[in-house]
């Protein structure tokens, strides 16, 4: 199937370019990115970790490693959970803060160039309507919760 067989090449190849390019730019990885940009757009740059977990697809135990290695950075915080003293709240730093607001102009220029500006406006907008429904048929087979990725599941690409 031509449609399918193209998805796949592309979205490796995207990938691949992205990632070379966030990394190249900032130093960050996809992982470190998508945690410090779901931090920046959480009220009080703050989310609880099941929270953070479940928005990122992660599971808690992906997530919990995943932290201890942007901490050692000095990038995330975690903190007790005022609500719940068995929970945990994730929070950017200044230099979580920092990082963030400097890759995200670059890591965006990528998309475009690599993405955006190789489409038109009608091909972005089915796109868009392609992508729209195959999250609700996903979404509808998990009950609004998709599946958690592991730690194995981020290194195999799935």
């Amino acid at each position: 199937m031509r449609a399918w067989g193209g998805y796949r090449r592309m979205r490796g190849l995207l990938d691949l370019q992205i990632s070379r390019d966030l990394a190249d730019d900032s130093g960050l990885s996809d992982a470190d990115y998508d945690v410090l940009s779901s931090l920046g757009e959480a009220p009080g740059h703050r989310m609880r970790l099941t929270e953070l977990a479940a928005h990122l697809l992660w599971s808690k135990s992906r997530l919990s490693h995943h932290l201890t290695r942007m901490q050692q950075r000095g990038l995330v915080a975690r903190e007790d959970c005022p609500s719940d003293a068995r929970g945990a709240v994730v929070a950017l730093t200044d230099a979580g803060w920092e990082t963030i607001t400097a890759a995200a102009p670059l890591h965006m220029e990528s998309v475009r160039r690599h993405f955006v500006d190789r489409l038109s406006g009608e091909q972005l907008a089915v796109l868009g309507d392609i992508a729209d429904t195959v999250v609700r048929h996903l979404r509808g087979l998990h009950g609004r919760r998709a599946p958690v990725r592991t730690e194995q599941d981020a290194h195999a690409g799935r």
